[in-house]
């Protein structure tokens, strides 16, 4: 069973899909630029089942309100304030893409709050050439106007982020997604390096891993995770 829930921070509200044992050790999801907590559906049942699962939509997306001003850091102080108000104490936490880069940034900050990290194809934060973004047509589920903020941002982003992955206490899972990704892979390979505990694992199944094999990817994350 899935509970709907809205997390009331002070200035904006964040939607999250709440499942799992209300005992268990909490799991947090992130989801990628232009999706939305739904993004999870096909591996946060099976997560759920030893997990208490916390599925967020990210600021501009979803559920959540859409406030017209975004950045990779509002969307990280979002979650942490979150986190703070459902008082979740210490966590593991899975970003996938853009909720990836998410995912790093809160470890970098507050490092004794989270236990094991999964960072499923989120790019090294090294500068990259920017490519044209295309809006899709009809009525979008995101606010199109954060795409340009955050796409800035991971073309070129802060140095500080690439030296803060040393900071990350998380023991690190780096998913792949092998050659028909768009990410570069060798940037992934360079993000589990630069991670002090950090490991890396392939599957060659293009960018939406957790999509692509949800139960392959569940057996990885569960392994790494226990």
């Amino acid at each position: 069973m899935v509970d709907h829930r809205t997390v009331d921070l002070a200035d904006i509200q964040l939607a999250c899909r709440v499942s799992g044992p209300p005992q268990g050790p909490p799991l947090v999801l992130l989801h990628s630029m232009g999706e939305h907590a739904g993004t999870w559906d096909a591996v946060a049942p099976l997560l759920a089942r030893r997990r208490r699962v916390y599925a967020f939509d990210l600021r501009g997306h979803g559920r959540s309100d859409w406030p017209g001003t975004y950045s990779l850091e509002s969307m990280k102080g979002d979650v942490l304030a979150s986190l703070d108000a459902l008082e979740l104490g210490r966590i593991d936490l899975i970003g996938h893409s853009m909720g990836g880069i998410v995912a790093y940034l809160l470890a970098q900050e507050r490092p004794g709050q989270v236990g094991r990290l999964v960072l499923e194809e989120a790019p090294l934060p090294l500068p990259r050439e920017p490519f044209p973004a295309t809006r899709p047509e009809g009525e979008l589920d995101f606010d199109w106007d954060l795409v340009g903020a955050v796409r800035s941002q991971i073309d070129t982003p802060d140095p500080r982020w690439l030296d803060g992955l040393g900071l990350i206490t998380a023991r690190t899972l780096v998913v792949a997604g092998g050659p028909d990704s768009h990410v570069p892979q060798e940037g992934l390979a360079e993000l589990a390096r630069r991670v002090p505990d950090g490991r890396l694992v392939t599957f060659p199944v293009g960018h939406l891993v957790h999509q692509a094999v949800p139960e392959a990817f569940v057996r990885a994350v569960e392994e790494f995770l226990a």
